[in-house]
């Protein structure tokens, strides 16, 4: 069970504008999912922990060939390490996510039966499965609101001064704190997609942000 979150007092009009934020997102993009292709959590936890360092469009190019053949615990452990390693050789740093691929499989049969745990604790405990690895598992499947921070998340947060940790929990705890209850299981893609597509790290696109009216820093991109 999700821990109760704390949550951040803040001034009325600061509330009213992070409320308009978030259901502005929620007009525009409803209910978005992760770009990964998954069919299960297996498959996801897989992924996920094959995307860090790498896009979405190069981990699902990769797994669309791995999963046709090793999609369970068990077929991966039948696959192995090296065999393993050409399946997803584009992607970066392959031979260490090969390795903990191999060694989440084999703790997955050995000590779950084969099944993925979808308790916070117990999948961070895997090999290759972090805290981020795991928010987003946990939030994908709808198990509990979690908010991973990717560069994307970071940069945006900053922007729209939604934060100002200096690290990506910090980032986390901050979100978690003051985006409004209805909006928490989506933040995490809403943000993501934001900075993928629009808030861009380079040039961003503040002419078409549907937002910008809500940015304290739209003034330092305008007119470059």
């Amino acid at each position: 069970m999700a821990k109760a979150r704390k949550t951040t007092p803040l001034k009325p009009a600061e509330r009213a504008r992070i409320a308009e934020l978030f259901s502005r997102f929620e007009s525009l993009e409803g209910d978005p999912r992760t770009e990964l292709d998954y069919q299960d959590p297996y498959t996801l936890v897989v992924a996920v922990a094959l995307s860090a360092q790498a896009t979405d469009v190069s981990v699902n190019k990769a797994t669309e060939k791995l999963f046709a053949v090793a999609d369970t615990p068990q077929k991966m452990l039948a696959l192995g390490e090296e065999g393993l390693k050409p399946f997803i050789s584009s992607i970066g740093l392959f031979n260490t996510k090969a390795k903990n691929v191999i060694r989440m499989a084999q703790i997955l049969v050995d000590q779950y039966g084969g099944e993925v745990p979808l308790e916070r604790e117990k999948l961070q405990a895997l090999p290759g499965v972090g805290r981020k690895t795991a928010s987003v598992v946990l939030n994908e499947l709808r198990i509990e609101p979690a908010i991973a921070v990717d560069t994307h998340v970071f940069r945006v947060s900053h922007r729209l001064e939604l934060s100002g940790g200096k690290t990506p929990d910090a980032v986390e705890a901050d979100l978690m704190a003051i985006v409004p209850e209805p909006y928490l299981t989506r933040a995490h893609h809403w943000l993501i997609l934001h900075g993928r597509y629009t808030c861009t790290a380079r040039r961003p696109k503040c002419e078409d942000c549907p937002v910008a009216d809500l940015c304290p820093s739209r003034h330092l991109f305008v007119g470059r």
